[in-house]
């Protein structure tokens, strides 16, 4: 079994484990504030919004895929301003599969943490004003560490929804190895070939990897909560 880690496995794996950082790190940026404004704002828009961002838990990830392909086309607005700006054409590139891998698994980071901020209440940010404290002050000392448990949560989503994630990054970014060559997609080919020795192997590891990062998340989010209610 050991002669199945070739050099393409641990370069697909690496890429992998890369394409999941770089888009969890994303997702947190863009996430976080995102969750907050769907929390907080009470604008007559915000459902359609919320909506918008839940779509990819409904959409076959290949339609998801094909209209990202047509909107980062260089055949279009937006696409030929990406490729200016890039100076290449995203789709079939590192840096599409992270545009399609942050859109598709944003609801999984946006939505435990607005129900983290929603759970907040406004009394803790009542009393931050009361002592003089800035919205952003308040956001950054008592929301955020308030709603660690749901950050967490979505961090880890995020994380290990791109590593499992098939169908997008298969349609934005194909399967050029070393560049767009995921486990997922190499899964797939390795089954295509009818050679399960190294499809049982990535298949294998991936289960043990969603359990160990599942049962990590639990754990810690118990530890975070009892904390919480001791401090």
């Amino acid at each position: 079994m050991s002669d199945s880690f070739t050099p393409s496995i641990y370069e697909t794996v690496l890429l992998t484990l890369q394409l999941a950082a770089v888009s969890t790190l994303l997702l947190m940026l863009l996430g976080t504030p995102l969750a907050w404004w769907l929390a907080r704002s009470r604008r007559w828009w915000k459902d359609a919004v919320g909506a918008l961002v839940a779509l990819p838990l409904v959409l076959p990830p290949t339609v998801l895929g094909f209209y990202l392909l047509v909107v980062l086309s260089p055949n279009s607005v937006i696409g030929s301003f990406l490729v200016e700006l890039f100076g290449q054409s995203l789709p079939f590139t590192f840096e599409g599969l992270i545009i399609g891998s942050v859109i598709y698994s944003l609801p999984f980071v946006v939505q435990p943490i607005r129900a983290s901020f929603e759970a907040l209440g406004r009394r803790p940010l009542e009393v931050a004003a009361t002592l003089r404290a800035s919205p952003t002050d308040s956001f950054f000392s008592v929301a955020l560490p308030l709603a660690r448990p749901g950050l967490l949560s979505g961090a880890v989503l995020g994380f290990a929804h791109t590593m499992g994630e098939f169908g997008v990054v298969l349609m934005i970014g194909g399967n050029i190895p070393g560049e767009t060559r995921v486990l997922s997609v190499a899964i797939y080919e390795h089954v295509e070939a009818l050679e399960w020795g190294q499809a049982h192997l990535l298949s294998g590891g991936m289960v043990i990897f969603s359990f160990v990062v599942i049962l990590c998340m639990m754990m810690l989010e118990k530890r975070l909560k009892k904390g919480a209610r001791h401090g």
